[in-house]
């Protein structure tokens, strides 16, 4: 195993409400490698979503911590819906946090505007959004992440909102983005299949209060593009077992 980037360690949240306390994470522990690929899968509602505010520092636990043992850790969160501003360019909205951050210089608008040509959307930096396939939109959304060069990047379901064949294409292409940049990815999903085409370690959560049941690690060939993994008989054999983990 490498260095670890993030630790969470013996993490318990409990929430309280007029009804009572009710607890979401009981005792999780996993860690992240520095250049690693992880994937958290598990029932619906179990508190996946809940993790990555707890990593962020939107929550803090009730008990354990989180903690980042090499330092401060630059992250950069990729959500469900792209957010990109419809009246901005895709150029000018791939320059937005950079903006906001008070961080946008020549250097740093050149390197934005290279990703942007670099990954297919060269083409496109004066086009709206509106002009864009769901597909491009959430690569131009990646790459708005990307031009804050973030060490960790937190993926909350990003291709749930796109059609399968979309999410096929994308999820190799977003794989391929992250692996060339050197990125430590943290994924949240609800699809077995995007988990074991994507990572190299899945997370496999109970159900609330969320624990970790399984950790399961995933080996492909490093060179296999995500649907080339899908194309694998050990494919199905992963996408068996973390079903069967998720079942029992």
């Amino acid at each position: 195993m490498g260095k670890a980037l993030l630790n969470v360690d013996h993490v318990y949240l409990r929430y309280h409400t007029p009804q009572g306390e009710t607890e979401a994470l009981r005792d999780l522990c996993f860690r992240v490698e520095k250049g690693a690929f992880v994937a958290v899968v598990g029932p619906s509602g179990c508190g996946k979503t809940t993790v990555l505010s707890l990593i962020m520092g939107l929550n803090a636990p009730s008990a354990g911590e989180v903690t980042f043992p090499q330092g401060p850790c630059p992250m950069g969160y990729m959500l469900q819906r792209d957010n990109l501003l419809e009246w901005r360019t895709v150029e000018k909205n791939a320059l937005l946090g950079l903006e906001v951050q008070h961080r946008l210089t020549d250097q740093s608008r050149k390197k934005t505007v290279a990703l942007l040509k670099k990954y297919g959307l060269g083409d496109f930096l004066h086009s709206l959004p509106g002009e864009l396939s769901g597909g491009m939109r959430q690569k131009a959304a990646l790459i708005r992440t990307l031009a804050l060069e973030p060490e960790l990047l937190l993926l909350d379901e990003p291709f749930s909102a796109l059609d399968y064949q979309t999410r096929l294409t994308l999820a190799d292409e977003v794989l391929s983005i992250i692996k060339a940049e050197g990125k430590t990815a943290l994924l949240v999903t609800h699809d077995i299949g995007e988990a074991v085409s994507m990572a190299d370690r899945v997370l496999v959560f109970s159900d609330r209060p969320a624990r970790l049941k399984r950790e399961i690690p995933i080996d492909f060939p490093a060179d296999l593009s995500a649907l080339g993994r899908r194309e694998t008989p050990a494919f199905q054999a992963y996408f068996g077992r973390i079903w069967k983990e998720l079942r029992a």
